[in-house]
C-alpha cells in the first residue's frame, strides 16, 4: 500500500518544472542532491543560486518520521506550538524502548508493561495531531520508513541520526533534533545550510564476502567520523546499479557516522523492485516517469571533479570484507589485516557474541545471505561457538523470515531472535555472560561501536562489520581466524549469493500501524499524574545580554565527547519524556580534563568536588549561568536533542569547543544554548580548573566574532576570539529562549 500517495503525486508534479528553473538558474549541470534541495525550497522556486556551505536556506519536507525515544520530546514540546494537527504526513514508531533480555516471545511483552505509560502516551498524542503510529514490535523506524514511506526524490526529516537510511530509496532524509521536528510538523520552514557535496563514484561489482556494508566501512576509514560534516554524499557511477536498494540503504545508514548531513542514491531499477515488492506499484511507476530528474545530470557523472566539493572512487570489484572498531566507527580495516591486528593491540580474540540485525542491516536480503551460511554451517556438523542474536528490522521481514526457513536455519546453529527493535545496538541490552569490567570481543552489524554503547560496559571492544562476516566470526569464535580463507573445524565456509527480495512476496504486518484519529480535537492526550517517565515542559526563559557575565567552567571535556557522552542511553532511555529526571546524566560520560576522571568536577562555590549535574544544580540554585569546554567534533553520535536541552534545563548559557558535530550545534541553538567554536583551536589548552568566562553579547550579531574574557583563579585575565553560526532568523531563536517559544509567539 502506498502511504500519501496525493502528497508524493504532487511532489513529482512539480519536481521536473522546479529542477528545470533551477538548472537555469544556477547556469550549469545539476547534481541529484541540488534537485531535490531546489525542487523543496519553501518558497517553490528561488531568485538566487545558492552558495553551499554558506546560505542557510528554508525548505519544505515532505514527511517527519519519529522514534518513541525521540518522539516524547518533541511530541511535548508540539503541544506548545498552538497548532491543532501536524502539516505534514508524520509517523511516530516505537523501537527504542524494548530490552533485548532472553529473547523477542519474552521481551517484547515485558517492554509494553514496563513503558505502558510512554506508548499510551505517544498513542494519544498521535491520535489527537494526525500521527501514524507504529506499535512496539513492529519494526525499527528506519526500516519501516522504507518499507512504507520512502519515495525517490522525496525529502524528509527524522528525530533520528540514521533517518538517511531513506537514501537507499533515492530521498533526501535528514536527522535531526525534535525541536526541528516540531517547525515542520508546525507548518513552518525547515532551515539548514546548503550542504557541501562529496561526490563518491562506484565502478566495478562486488564479489565474494564483499557486501554493500564493506562499501560504507570503507568510506568510513577514508573520511573519519567528522568528514562528512556539513556535506551530502552523493553516490554515482555504474557500480550503484549492481547491488539492491536495501543495500544501498544499508550504506547511506551510516553515513551519519562520518558526520554526513544524508546520503543518497541515484534511482535505479532496483529501487523501482523494491517498491513494487512492498505493495507501491503507483510510486514506482511516477518515479520511472521522473527518471531523467531523479539522477545527477550526464554532464556531472562525465566530469564530477567539477561538480562536487570532493570526489572518491571505490572500485566495488576489488572490496574485501571490512571490520571497523573497537570504540570508533572509522578505524577501517580489510579482514586480512585485522585478524592480525588482534593479536597485535591485544584485543581479545575470543568472540563473546555476534549480533546481526538492526536498523542498518536488517533487510530480506541481509537475513537471506546469512541463513545460506548457517544453513551450510550447520549440515557440516557447525555450531556458533560465541553468542549469536537476530534483531529483525520489522515484523513485515520477520513474518517473511520465518515463512521461508530462513531463522530455522539461523536458530539450527545457535541464533537467538530478538524482539523487532533496537534493542543492543543502542544499549539495550540486558548482557548475562559478562560483569562490568570484563575485558570482551564483540561483533556487530550494526552503526557505532563507541565506548560502552551497546551494554555500558567500557572494556567491551565492539568491532562493526557485515552480517556476513559476523556469523563468520560467531561460527569460528575466534576474531584471529580469517574464516574467508581458513577451515573452522576443518570446513571452509562459502560466500553467500542470498535472495534481493522474497519470491513469495511479504508477509504484511497488518497490526502494526495505528492511523490517527480523523477529528482529533475531542481526543485527550494522557500523560499519568506523577509520573517518573513523563513531564509536561515549561517554555525556557528569554536570554538577556547581562547573564553571561562570570560564569563558570562547569566542564572542559577531554577529547571525544559524543552524545552517548553528554545525554548517556541504555537505562536512561526511560527518562526520555522527563527533562528534569534526565538530566540527571548530564555530561557524566564526558572525560573532565583537569582530572581524567568521568562524571567528577570542582564546584567552585564549595571547593568540593562532585557529580557534573549536581555541581550544575548547585550553580543554577544560586542564579550562576555556566559554560561546557568541549574538543573537537563535539557532540558527534546520536540526534537526541536532549543533550542540548539538559544544559539548559539545568542553567547552561555556553558550549565552547573545537568544532561541532551539525545536528548537536543546531539543537543547541534551537534550545536557546550558545554554540561556539574556539577561533584559534590552541585557545582550548588557555581554559583551566576554576576559570570563569565572560562573553561580550553587546556583538552577538551575524557573521561577527564575540570576544570571550577568560578569568583565572590566580587572578589573571585573557581575551580570546569566538566563532559563531547564528543568522538573524537564529538569533531571534536565542533572544526568545528557544525556537519553540518563537513558534508559540507566532502562533498566538
Amino acid at each position: 500500500m502506498a502511504f500519501d500517495i496525493e502528497m508524493i503525486k504532487k511532489v513529482y508534479a512539480n519536481f521536473g518544472e522546479r529542477v528545470d528553473a533551477a538548472r537555469e538558474l544556477v547556469g550549469r549541470p545539476l547534481t541529484l542532491s541540488e534537485k531535490i534541495l531546489y525542487a523543496h525550497l519553501w518558497d517553490g522556486k528561488s531568485n538566487k543560486a545558492f552558495v553551499r556551505g554558506t546560505d542557510y536556506v528554508d525548505f519544505a519536507p515532505d514527511r517527519v518520521a519519529m522514534q518513541d525515544a525521540t518522539a516524547q520530546m518533541a511530541l511535548l514540546q508540539f503541544m506548545q506550538a498552538g497548532r491543532p494537527k501536524v502539516a505534514v504526513p508524520s509517523s511516530v514508531h516505537c523501537d527504542h524502548l524494548i530490552t533485548a533480555k532472553l529473547g523477542a516471545e519474552i521481551d517484547l511483552p515485558h517492554a509494553k508493561t514496563e513503558s505502558a505509560e510512554v506508548f499510551d502516551f505517544l498513542s494519544s498524542v498521535s491520535n489527537k495531531y494526525g500521527i501514524g503510529f507504529w506499535k512496539p514490535g513492529a519494526g525499527i523506524i528506519h526500516q519501516v520508513v522504507l518499507e512504507n514511506y520512502a519515495f525517490p526524490g522525496g525529502m524528509m526529516i527524522g528525530t533520528d541520526s540514521h533517518t538517511p537510511n531513506a537514501g537507499g530509496l533515492g530521498m533526501i532524509a535528514i536527522g535531526v533534533g525534535g525541536a526541528d521536528a516540531v517547525d515542520v510538523m508546525a507548518g513552518m520552514p525547515w532551515e539548514l545550510q546548503w550542504p557541501k557535496l562529496i561526490g563518491v563514484k562506484l565502478t566495478g561489482k562486488l564479489s565474494g564476502w564483499a557486501t554493500p556494508k564493506d562499501v560504507i566501512l570503507t568510506l568510513s576509514g577514508i573520511l573519519t567520523v567528522k568528514g562528512g560534516t556539513g556535506a551530502i554524499v552523493e553516490y554515482f557511477g555504474e557500480g550503484c546499479a549492481t547491488f539492491s536498494a536495501t543495500g544501498k540503504g544499508t550504506i547511506c545508514n551510516m553515513g551519519a557516522e562520518i558526520g554526513a548531513t544524508t546520503s543518497l542514491f541515484p534511482f535505479d531499477e532496483s529501487m523501482a523492485r523494491y517498491l513494487e515488492a512492498t505493495g507501491r506499484t503507483e510510486t514506482a511507476d511516477l518515479a520511472r516517469a521522473n527518471a531523467e530528474h531523479l539522477c545527477a545530470d550526464a554532464e556531472v557523472n562525465a566530469n564530477p571533479e567539477q561538480f562536487y566539493d570532493r570526489v572518491i572512487e571505490i572500485n566495488l570489484s576489488e572490496l574485501e570484507p571490512y571490520i571497523n572498531g573497537p570504540y570508533t566507527p572509522d578505524r577501517a580495516m580489510p579482514i586480512s589485516q585485522f585478524v592480525k591486528a588482534v593479536e597485535a593491540n591485544g584485543w581479545p580474540r575470543e568472540l563473546r557474541v555476534g549480533l546481526i540485525g538492526s536498523c542498518t542491516n536488517s533487510s530480506y536480503e541481509d537475513m537471506s545471505r546469512v541463513a545460506e551460511i548457517t544453513s551450510f554451517a550447520a549440515e557440516h556438523g557447525l555450531k556458533a561457538k560465541s553468542d549469536f542474536t537476530i534483531t529483525p528490522g520489522s515484523e513485515q521481514v520477520r513474518a517473511t523470515i520465518e515463512r521461508d526457513g530462513l531463522l530455522e536455519s539461523m536458530e539450527a546453529v545457535g541464533g537467538v531472535v530478538l524482539a523487532n527493535a533496537c534493542g543492543p545496538c543502542i544499549g539495550q541490552w540486558k548482557r548475562h555472560d559478562v560483569k562490568k569490567g570484563d575485558r570482551n570481543s564483540i561483533i556487530t552489524s550494526f552503526n557505532r561501536n563507541f565506548t560502552g554503547r551497546n551494554d555500558s560496559n567500557p572494556e567491551t571492544h565492539a568491532f562493526v562489520a557485515s552480517p556476513e562476516t559476523v556469523v563468520g566470526f560467531a561460527l569460528a569464535g575466534d576474531l584471529t581466524v580469517d574464516f574467508t580463507k581458513e577451515p573452522i573445524d576443518g570446513v571452509l565456509l562459502q560466500p553467500p549469493q542470498g535472495k534481493e527480495l522474497p519470491s513469495a512476496g511479504f508477509i504484511p504486518d497488518p497490526n502494526g500501524l495505528t492511523p490517527p484519529a480523523e477529528d482529533g480535537s475531542s481526543v485527550e492526550v494522557i500523560v499519568k499524574e506523577g509520573s517518573e517517565r513523563l513531564e509536561k515542559l515549561e517554555p525556557f526563559a528569554p536570554n538577556e545580554i547581562e547573564q553571561y557575565i562570570d560564569m563558570p567552567v562547569l566542564i572542559k571535556a577531554r577529547g571525544k565527547c559524543t552524545t552517548d557522552h553528554i545525554s548517556a542511553a541504555g537505562p536512561w532511555l526511560r527518562y526520555r519524556g522527563h527533562l528534569s529526571n534526565i538530566s540527571d546524566n548530564m555530561l557524566i560520560g564526558a572525560i573532565n580534563d583537569a582530572n581524567g576522571k568521568a562524571n567528577n568536577v570542582k564546584n567552585i562555590l564549595t571547593g568540593e568536588y562532585a557529580e557534573v549535574p549536581a555541581v550544575a544544580r548547585d550553580y543554577k540554585e544560586h542564579g550562576i549561568g555556566w559554560i561546557v569546554i568541549g574538543d573537537e567534533n563535539y557532540g558527534e553520535g546520536s540526534s537526541r536533542e536532549h543533550a542540548a536541552m539538559e544544559p539548559r534545563h539545568l542553567g547552561g548559557k555556553a558550549v565552547i569547543v573545537r568544532s561541532f558535530a551539525r545536528i548537536h550545534e543546531t539543537n543547541l541553538k534551537k534550545q536557546g544554548m550558545l554554540p561556539l567554536t574556539f577561533a584559534d583551536a590552541a585557545d582550548y589548552d588557555k581554559i583551566r580548573e576554576g576559570d570563569k568566562i565572560s562573553l561580550n553579547m553587546q556583538e552577538f550579531a551575524p557573521g561577527v566574532q564575540l570576544t570571550g574574557t577568560i578569568w583565572h583563579m590566580d587572578g589573571f585575565m585573557e581575551n580570546i576570539k569566538l566563532n559563531h553560526t547564528f543568522n538573524a532568523h537564529q538569533m531571534k531563536w536565542w533572544k526568545a529562549g528557544s525556537a519553540l517559544n518563537l513558534i508559540a509567539a507566532q502562533a498566538k
